[in-house]
């Protein structure tokens, strides 16, 4: 048990600390280049309101260009000038960009654009991806031993025949309040978002769907908390470890209902080919039906015991005749 919570401590310790360090080093690669790129959009935006007037289409179209380029770039050329010193590329930011890194979010509003950024970002996911799997996996199993425990606390009580649902009907409705509905309303407080669009990046963000048409603590005119992103980021591991659980129950549970459905229709095709042997076995064509099976086993010269026997016949069979290809075929069917 001692050896067990060891390793998960330092499963987390290794997994915090590699986070820090990456965004420690995508704070150094980065934060100078994106001076320069803001200073140089500071510029155009000077050059442009001094010569708007007198700028023609192909200024007009380069300037364009470029501003679309500033943002896709992450610098956003509006307001005064201490905006520009406020870094995409802060602690909190680089440390957010790291966490959507290996868990493999990806945005897309934030990314490294230096030559050494871009090739560091390589090997820090090529290691970083694999370490975060381990850790959700790990997260995973802390919390499969928590419904474990609910399951067998559900046992005692009596409720044998629903542990499974009751059990996934819990992990889902906690899971929703604690990683869904709560963080919501802080989106929606702090980014003046609408509850339905916090729910939205919440759901879409621990999915690692990732569209980056909401992103959090990048609307200019806000002024957010320090480390605001690093709880964001946090909020995003072990949110993605509670979605990733959730998804294999949901998996298990659709697999479990599936071998039910199979196993009903086999059942049912299996009584419905035993009904149409039975009915073909009591209807068949006389010409197929042995002669010792039309006459009485023991049938003799008495002329009285034949009529006697004819007649029960009569009782207990049906003949229909059918016309089928120029002949006529006599079905004996018994009642």
């Amino acid at each position: 048990m001692c050896s067990g919570k060891l390793q998960t401590a330092l499963l987390v310790a290794s997994y915090f600390v590699y986070l820090l360090v990456g965004a420690a080093v995508f704070q150094a690669l980065e934060r100078t280049a994106e001076k320069q790129e803001k200073m140089a959009a500071a510029q155009m935006k000077e050059a442009f309101l001094q010569n708007f007037t007198q700028l023609t289409v192909a200024e007009m179209e380069q300037f364009m260009k470029n501003l679309i380029e500033a943002i896709q770039n992450g610098v956003y050329p509006v307001g005064n000038e201490s905006q520009f010193e406020e870094s995409n590329w802060d602690f909190s930011n680089s440390f957010f960009f790291a966490g959507t890194v290996v868990s493999t979010i990806g945005y897309g509003t934030l990314h490294p654009k230096t030559a050494g950024g871009q090739i560091f970002c390589v090997f820090f996911a090529l290691f970083g991806i694999p370490l975060n799997i381990v850790f959700l996996h790990r997260v995973g199993k802390m919390l499969s031993l928590l419904c474990t425990k609910l399951g067998k606390f559900l046992y005692e009580k009596g409720m044998r025949k629903k542990i499974k649902f009751l059990t996934l009907l819990f992990f889902l409705a906690t899971g929703i309040l604690v990683f869904l509905c709560l963080p919501s309303v802080f989106f929606q407080i702090t980014e003046g978002w609408s509850y339905s669009e916090g729910i939205y990046f919440a759901f879409i963000t621990l999915s690692t769907i990732g569209f980056g048409d909401y992103v959090v603590g990048k609307q200019s005119d806000r002024k957010y908390f320090s480390y605001y992103r690093v709880l964001v980021a946090i909020w995003i591991l072990f949110g993605l470890a509670w979605i990733a659980l959730l998804f294999n129950l949901l998996t298990t549970v659709l697999e479990d209902t599936e071998k039910i459905i199979v196993k009903d229709l086999q059942q049912i095709g299996k009584v419905s080919k035993d009904n149409v042997g039975s009915q073909q076995r009591r209807c068949w064509p006389v010409q197929f039906i042995p002669e010792e099976e039309l006459l009485p086993p023991h049938a003799g010269g008495d002329a009285q015991k034949m009529e006697s026997l004819t007649a029960d016949s009569e009782h207990t069979k049906n003949e229909k005749k059918v016309f089928y290809n120029n002949k006529t075929i006599v079905i004996t069917c018994e009642n």
